[in-house]
């Protein structure tokens, strides 16, 4: 965070507190000084802190990965590239608007030919470069994994249960097992593959619904690969709320979203969740420019200067080909 606010005086509040410590010091420390902004990871500050700047007219934004984060995993403490910064609620909050759903229900794209056309080319730019929000899975021949295509493929999206974007993005509880048997319920006759979340492969997460027990009714990917070869040669990905849908949506790729991630509800989706706020019809490059463009914000890794997204995707692609074997 000081990378990213280099010229701000940064305070850090301890997660775990006494119940009377951000009322008797924190709260006076926020109202001291006029100038002062407030920054939350996720939903993860002292409760009620929202309300408290909202009623004291303190500036306040959520913080998260943005959608274009690193080569290795968040959870390994590698730096992200990219964050995104919610004045109203975190992204994946299906409950209540945020501003990248404000963006989607209302920008005007259609009147911007400069962002469409940036939007298209930008698309492409990343599909290119097979890049994806983690880089760090193994590329490969996805033959020698899934074998001859003779059939439809489906490939179910894991995800960390625990995930913010499931508890606030999904009305009913889901677990990737649940998510594995409602594939094959709808696709008896196609080849069901697992992706388990990379979290999970490398043991930094807890797999709360273990894949051993749908290992007879889908091929269960044990290696972390990449999310631009898994999606090859597939033809519908399944998900709660990962972004992998969205990065499947932009491969041309049809997409089931049981829960209600940022990207469903605008006619691109097969929706299991509806979500009444959402009625608007968007193009995939509409949606990319919201989200990536107009929504996310990226810092180069080396200057820690702020860049834009093309430069974002070329720093992507330098650190992964660094990282790449001999």
């Amino acid at each position: 965070m000081c990378d990213w606010f280099p010229e701000q005086k940064l305070s850090f509040i301890r997660l775990k507190q006494w119940p009377f410590e951000f009322e008797l010091f924190w709260k006076r420390k926020l109202l001291r000084d006029p100038r002062t902004k407030v920054l939350a990871w996720q939903y993860k500050g002292p409760p009620m802190l929202k309300e408290f700047c909202d009623r004291n007219g303190i500036p306040f934004q959520y913080v998260e990965d943005g959608f274009l984060r690193s080569v290795a995993l968040g959870a390994l403490r590698v730096p992200p590239l990219s964050l995104v910064f919610d004045a109203q609620n975190m992204y994946f909050n299906a409950n209540v608007p945020t501003d990248l759903e404000d963006i989607l229900r209302t920008y005007d794209f259609k009147s911007d030919h400069d962002l469409m056309s940036r939007a298209t080319r930008t698309r492409e730019r990343l599909l290119a470069c097979r890049l994806s929000k983690y880089n760090a899975g193994r590329s490969l021949d996805i033959t020698s994994v899934y074998g001859e295509k003779r059939r439809k493929r489906v490939l179910v999206i894991g995800q960390v249960e625990r995930d913010a974007s499931i508890a606030y993005g999904c009305s009913k509880k889901v677990t990737n097992n649940d998510l594995v048997k409602l594939a094959v319920l709808e696709n008896p006759a196609a080849q069901i593959i697992y992706k388990p979340h990379p979290e999970v492969l490398k043991g930094t997460a807890e797999a709360r619904s273990d894949p051993e027990l749908v290992r007879d009714i889908a091929l269960i990917l044990r290696q972390d690969i990449s999310l631009a070869d898994a999606l090859d040669t597939v033809d519908h990905v399944y998900t709660i709320t990962s972004l992998s849908g969205f990065e499947a949506l932009l491969r041309g790729i049809k997409v089931t979203t049981v829960g209600c991630p940022f990207y469903s509800g605008w006619g691109l989706t097969d929706d299991r969740q509806e979500n009444p706020r959402r009625g608007r019809k968007l193009s995939i490059d509409e949606v990319f420019a919201a989200a990536y463009i107009l929504y996310a914000k990226y810092l180069d890794p080396v200057s820690k200067q702020p860049i834009e997204i093309e430069q974002a995707l070329e720093a992507l692609s330098r650190m992964r080909s660094e990282q790449l074997p001999a």
